[in-house]
């Protein structure tokens, strides 16, 4: 399929999280504040305080040859980290280290995990949550046949991700990954604008199976649950409108003019 614009965010007005996706959303999370007490578990070796990003920027060396150095890589089958929360990367570093997290490409990653401390990855979670996520561009090609026939591949995500479906229960991807698809540092879920296509539709690919080795399977089920629901098609456009997810150019403006009154 031939790859066509960049996506951007029409506006929060223009967008409604159906009651049934807030409900789902608050019956299955709870939230915890990114200034809260010091996490210990699951980085159980030590107490970890919260990340250095300056130390975790010495550190990202030997992530650079995957990630790129600061977490926008190049080839699509490894995951983008920039602009992740901190929390998330330490917590899957953690699971990659406990071998819990054992998929794809887990055997990869574990010997570069076994050598962190929880410290560690930490700071690198806050170096790489401090970098700005680069877009992709989500493909647009006309579906020719099926129940989608006649719209844009990119469109069948693009509403699933903002408003979902309400009649299979599945709750708007916004509803806990962020409007914009920024993530939440608070109960960790990952930023997924801009993520590569490749690595998005492995990893639903891998929740649809709902099979894990987790001792605490509670953000696996969560997502389990919701990828259980989707076809190879939903699953294939997800993954590509999120690619092209980013905020607005204008949106982006404000933000820095706001950056440099301060």
């Amino acid at each position: 399929m031939r790859h066509a614009r960049v996506l951007g965010l029409v506006g929060l007005t223009a967008v409604a999280v159906g009651a049934a996706a807030v409900a789902f959303a608050q019956a299955t999370v709870t939230p915890v504040p990114d200034n809260a007490a010091v996490q210990t578990a699951p980085l159980v070796e030590k107490p970890a305080t919260w990340g250095d990003a300056k130390a975790g920027a010495a550190k990202a060396g030997t992530c650079a040859a995957c990630h790129g150095l600061d977490g926008n890589p190049t080839d699509p089958q490894y995951p983008r980290l920039a602009g992740m929360p901190e929390r998330y990367i330490a917590h899957q570093i953690a699971l990659f280290k406990s071998g819990e997290r054992n998929t794809g490409m887990a055997a990869v990653m574990k010997p570069f995990a076994d050598q962190l401390t929880a410290q560690d990855a930490r700071d690198l979670g806050a170096h790489f949550a401090m970098q700005k996520a680069a877009s992709g561009v989500a493909d647009d090609t006309v579906i020719t046949a099926g129940p989608n026939k006649d719209r844009k591949f990119f469109e069948v995500g693009q509403q699933l991700f903002r408003s979902g479906d309400q009649a299979r229960g599945i709750p708007a991807c916004m509803a806990c990954h962020g409007p914009v698809g920024a993530g939440n540092p608070g109960p960790a879920y990952p930023a997924v604008a801009g993520q590569q296509a490749a690595y998005v539709q492995r990893r639903l690919e891998e929740y649809r199976a709902g099979t894990t080795t987790q001792k605490d399977p509670h953000l696996f089920n969560v997502m389990a649950t919701i990828a259980g629901k989707l076809t190879d098609e939903e699953i294939g456009s997800l993954a590509s409108y999120v690619q092209g997810l980013h905020p607005r150019a204008d949106e982006v403006a404000a933000e820095t003019a706001q950056a440099s009154a301060r």
